[in-house]
């Protein structure tokens, strides 16, 4: 009985114990950016704030160009991810159903491509957008950044195309349908876990991404926020607070993504990963 209970209780102990790990330091983050400056540098840790302010959110939204920052991480992060998702549902769809010379290598291409790190293509990239004159534009950076998620969208949907019924499609074609409005009308709305998988991942990539911007884009202007979020404690010295409410900022955006989406995410990225 004893150890009936203790094989219940460990992983549950483990877990929690991993739990407190991964969420001690947001919470410090988001309680440090509301503490006043000196609860801060108190020798004294203040565990739970207790005089609320946000002075150092207003220091942060007053920063140079975060707002213009702001519209460019947004720009080549959803254009990254609506790109990479139109050119994956077809490409999965293909890998899936089709039957062609080559599928397994293209596969096996993309689980390379996949695995392979972007940090030593970064000087190979700088001079293909140096000799196409585009060094400072946004159009590079969403466009690589599409490659950097492409793969795994593509093989993840793969797996969610291939665990769809070859029937559904064939019925929906025998009563008129053309191939295209039989993944329109039914396989495209079974991919909605998937989808929903991808998009979070394309999203966070890209909204993370930093060796990338730092090379291409030099000017303030064209830059996002992880260089933004960088310099921020070379701007304003020792303003602990300050960092941490532009910190806070930077994360609010994926929090509230993953709130919204942290169920069909996971159940995605499980279902995507052992189908077809």
């Amino acid at each position: 009985m004893k150890r009936s209970l203790f094989g219940r209780a460990w992983p549950n102990v483990v877990a929690f114990i991993l739990f407190l790990g991964l969420v001690f330091p947001v919470y410090w983050m988001f309680a440090t950016s509301f503490k006043p400056t000196i609860d801060i540098i108190s020798e004294n840790p203040v565990w739970f704030p207790v005089d609320f302010t946000f002075e150092h959110f207003n220091t942060a939204l007053g920063a140079p160009n975060f707002w213009t920052l702001v519209r460019n991480s947004l720009t080549v992060t959803v254009g990254a991810v609506v790109f990479s998702l139109l050119i994956a549902l077809a490409g999965s769809f293909a890998l899936a159903r089709m039957r062609f010379k080559g599928r397994r290598g293209f596969i096996i291409g993309f689980m390379v491509a996949q695995m392979a790190p972007w940090e030593v293509m970064v000087i190979a990239i700088y001079f293909l957008v140096r000799d196409s004159d585009m060094l400072n534009s946004l159009i590079p950076l969403t466009l690589f950044y599409m490659m950097m998620v492409l793969p795994f969208t593509i093989l993840t949907l793969r797996g969610f195309v291939a665990a769809i019924p070859k029937e559904l499609e064939e019925s929906a074609m025998v009563d008129g349908c053309s191939r295209m409005q039989a993944f329109r009308k039914v396989i495209f709305p079974l991919l909605a876990p998937g989808l929903m998988a991808t998009s979070l991942f394309g999203f966070i990539t890209a909204w993370n991404e930093f060796p990338l911007v730092l090379v291409l884009n030099k000017q303030a202007e064209a830059q996002t926020l992880p260089i933004w979020l960088q310099r921020f404690q070379t701007n304003f010295g020792d303003d602990w607070g300050a960092t941490m409410a532009a910190s806070s900022l930077f994360a609010i955006p994926i929090l509230i993504l993953f709130v919204f989406l942290q169920r069909r995410a996971v159940s995605g990225l499980t279902s995507g990963a052992v189908k077809g």
